[in-house]
């Protein structure tokens, strides 16, 4: 699976979220029918996912996790025991 940024596709959404919310960083990410909207606040981290075509593998939220916490996600400041995922 290969996550491509199109924030820049996504500029409204972004722009809102960045005035709504505690978020200091919005990204959105494609992979095929899959999107992915990844969120940084002072306090916490965020990773929505959302397939209007089908139901969400466990293996794609596995993959896209392990991307964020390699890539985005300062592992000093998060107890991954405690990553919560409200699907499984």
């Amino acid at each position: 699976m290969k996550l491509i940024n199109t924030t820049n596709s996504h500029s409204l959404l972004v722009k809102n979220q960045l005035e709504s919310t505690d978020a200091t960083l919005v990204e959105v990410y494609s992979a095929g029918n899959t999107d992915v909207i990844f969120t940084q606040s002072p306090l916490h981290y965020e990773i929505l996912i959302s397939n209007k075509h089908r139901a969400i593998r466990e293996k794609e939220i596995e993959k896209i996790q392990e991307f964020f916490l390699n890539r985005k996600i300062d592992k000093q400041v998060i107890d991954e025991a405690n990553i919560k995922n409200p699907l499984f």
